[in-house]
This record gives C-alpha cells, sequence and structure tokens, in this order.
C-alpha cells in the first residue's frame, strides 16, 4: 500500500467545508487542480462523477461514501491492477476548530509500483488544496 496524508486546523465552521465539497461543480473556485467537474446524479454513495484537471485527461471517480458535514470518500475506477481512494475528512476539535484531512491510499497488486509512481503527483498540490479550502470556508462564514 502506498500513503500519503495532509491536515490543517483552521477556525472554519465543518458545514461550510462540507458545502464546498457537496459543490462539486465549483472545485474549481478554490481549487486550481480542478478544472471542469460533472457530477452524474446526487453527491452521494454510488455516484459517479467525472473531473477533468487543467491540461489533462478527464478521470472517473466514485463516491464511495457521504457523512454529512463529516467527509466523504472517492475512488478512482479507471485502473485495474490499484485502487486509488481519496479520503476527505473533517473533524471538529471543539472551541470554533476544525481540522481538515486530505488522505489517498493506493491499494492492489501495483500499489507500490503505481504508488511511487502517480502517488506524488496525485498528492503534491494536497497542502495547497487544503488551504484554500480553509480559506473560502472561513470567507463564507465571515459572510454568510
Amino acid at each position: 500500500m502506498w500513503e500519503y496524508e495532509y491536515s490543517v486546523e483552521a477556525e472554519v465552521e465543518p458545514r461550510a467545508v462540507f458545502g464546498l465539497w457537496t459543490d462539486a461543480e465549483n472545485w474549481h473556485t478554490w481549487n486550481d487542480g480542478v478544472g471542469a467537474v460533472e457530477v452524474h446524479g446526487p453527491f452521494a454513495a454510488g455516484t459517479e462523477f467525472t473531473m477533468t484537471p487543467p491540461g489533462q485527461d478527464t478521470v472517473t471517480m466514485l463516491i464511495a461514501d457521504v457523512t454529512e458535514d463529516r467527509g466523504f470518500t472517492d475512488v478512482n475506477i479507471e485502473f485495474d491492477d490499484v485502487v486509488i481512494t481519496t479520503f476527505h475528512r473533517i473533524e471538529d476539535l471543539g472551541a470554533g476548530l476544525t481540522r481538515v484531512t486530505y488522505r489517498t491510499e493506493i491499494t492492489g497488486d501495483a500499489a507500490d509500483t503505481v504508488g511511487a509512481e502517480v502517488g506524488p503527483l496525485i498528492c503534491a498540490d494536497f497542502p495547497d488544496v487544503v488551504d484554500a479550502l480553509v480559506a473560502r470556508a472561513a470567507q463564507l462564514g465571515a459572510t454568510g
């Protein structure tokens, strides 16, 4: 298994973070690594979505689970020999503090090889993405 995790603690409301996640078609407004997103149904477990990063090919993902105001998990369903799972988690730490975590796990027969090759590419922007996410959530909290 290959894995990588990035977390940040910030003074944001879990509901604001979760709301940004469930508005997938607008991820590009706070995530520079996302171009177009099309969700093929409700933002719920079992729904597929496509994401086209700027200048890259479209990838097909599956929402594996969703827990209101706590997070969601997506799985890249385009590979036969590995499973690439990304966990997006929110933890209310109390006193107005929230921990936001992105974690990717690559499992399967070729996990070590694929993980070494593409894992760092997939996760390279996690610090920027999570920081932008919590900044946008804080902005919404201040205006909402």
